[in-house]
């Protein structure tokens, strides 16, 4: 019997020859990282476990990225701590709120690469497993104790194999093809297991398509999302890692839970309704439905092809007086060679307004919060009530490709049309 790239990861870090699904071990963690809102109660937590230090300040991240800049005294003394303990720690890399979202700029720096195990102290972790790493988000008493022993248990996840066939159509994108996934799978439907993208799709894919499919695996109650190392990968990584690639595929003779097959060229333009994210519909299905806001950002689409998709829809054009149209880069380096292409006065003059690279309004907490009764459609990732701000407000998910052509119409529209 063969194994996945995730059961051979999980069995080098925690020193065995295989590990089967469902089994415990205990694995040795490549990198720590932990974002303003967690990091804190992470290192509280390792303080009540009887430790002083982190077990290696080289492969511990602390990230300023949820509330950057801070909007209250509560978030400004939650910043000043994490300073604080970087310094004291002596924490080889901290990224202040100038930095970005902490899973842009992970990679970026050249923090991820491919058959490393790495934990965030944040859900969509699992974006990092674009780059054939084994990536999860944990709760912030785990990553205490992996603060204070640079190891965790974990439950080997079974894995689902996506095999995404055939080509994306024009203005059709990877976020149209993981919200397809989604109503397909279901909202908990991979739940505790590793959802493996694999295919023609997949292969054609750039990183960054990448990233957003695996960013959403938690979307399913998936631990992780991962994409087996190639080219196109160590492409992306040269000049950026220092560490030889650990590079791992799954046998032919793997196991899977659960193998579903997407013929991606039949996919048209998808949104996600409230208040669920598999609450999935074709955009052909949906009638003049009335918007007040756009984000157009987060971990999951706030990249350089994200912002190059908006500019091309947007350029020499104005937005609806219907609506507000907020952009945040995912990151300073995102942000500054959007600068150089010209992205910005593009959507500056379209009548964007440009926040400066963070989380943004993605959860709400700063930078575009809902009012009550108000409808916004968004890049992100989720959708339940609150999220954005009220929970009497509505929130969409779609591409940036829509969410930059229903900017132009004030409705949700096909960016096929525009």
């Amino acid at each position: 019997m063969g194994y996945t790239i995730s059961e051979k990861i999980l069995a080098e870090h925690a020193g065995l020859k295989h590990v089967e699904p469902g089994e415990i071990v205990k694995a040795k963690i490549d990198l720590a990282m932990a974002p303003d809102l967690t990091a804190v109660l992470a290192y509280n937590a390792m303080k009540e476990m009887g430790v002083s230090k982190v077990w290696d300040p080289s492969k511990v991240i602390f990230l300023l990225d949820h509330i950057a800049p801070s909007t209250n005294i509560q978030n400004a003394t939650l910043h000043k701590q994490c300073r604080e303990i970087a310094y004291n720690e002596k924490m080889k890399y901290f990224y202040d709120i100038n930095a970005g979202v902490c899973h842009q700029v992970l990679p970026e720096k050249g923090h991820v690469y491919p058959g490393m195990l790495l934990v965030g102290a944040d859900s969509h972790t699992c974006t990092h497993g674009a780059f054939g790493a084994f990536a999860t988000g944990i709760g912030s008493t785990d990553m205490g104790a992996v603060l204070a022993t640079g190891k965790l248990w974990f439950k080997v996840p079974e894995t689902i194999k996506i095999e995404a066939v055939g080509n994306l159509q024009d203005r059709v994108y990877p976020k149209d093809l993981i919200l397809k996934i989604a109503k397909e799978i279901g909202a908990d439907g991979a739940t505790y297991s590793s959802i493996e993208f694999t295919g023609e799709s997949i292969k054609n894919m750039s990183i960054s398509g990448r990233m957003t499919l695996c960013n959403m695996a938690i979307e399913m109650g998936g631990k992780t999302g991962i994409v087996e190392t190639d080219e196109i990968t160590l492409e992306y990584l040269r000049n950026r890692i220092i560490q030889k690639p650990n590079i791992f595929k799954s046998d032919s003779d793997a196991m899977y839970s659960k193998i579903l097959k997407i013929n991606s060229d039949k996919i048209v333009p998808q949104v996600s309704c409230p208040h669920s994210v598999d609450n999935v519909r074709d955009i052909t299905e949906l009638k003049s439905i009335n918007i007040n806001q756009i984000f157009i950002g987060s971990c999951t689409n706030g990249r350089l092809d994200d912002l190059e998709v908006t500019a091309e829809i947007l350029k020499n054009k104005i937005i609806s007086d219907k609506v507000r149209l907020h952009v945040t880069p995912a990151s300073m380096g995102v942000y500054k060679k959007a600068l150089e292409k010209g992205l910005i006065k593009i959507l500056i003059d379209a009548g964007a307004v440009i926040c400066n690279p963070s989380c943004g309004a993605c959860f709400g907490g700063n930078n575009g919060i809902l009012a009550p009764g108000e409808v916004g459609l968004s890049t992100s990732n989720r959708n339940f009530k609150g999220r954005q701000g009220s929970p009497e407000a509505q929130v969409y998910l779609c591409s940036p490709a829509t969410a930059a052509a229903s900017a132009l119409t004030g409705v949700i529209t096909d960016p096929r049309v525009i």
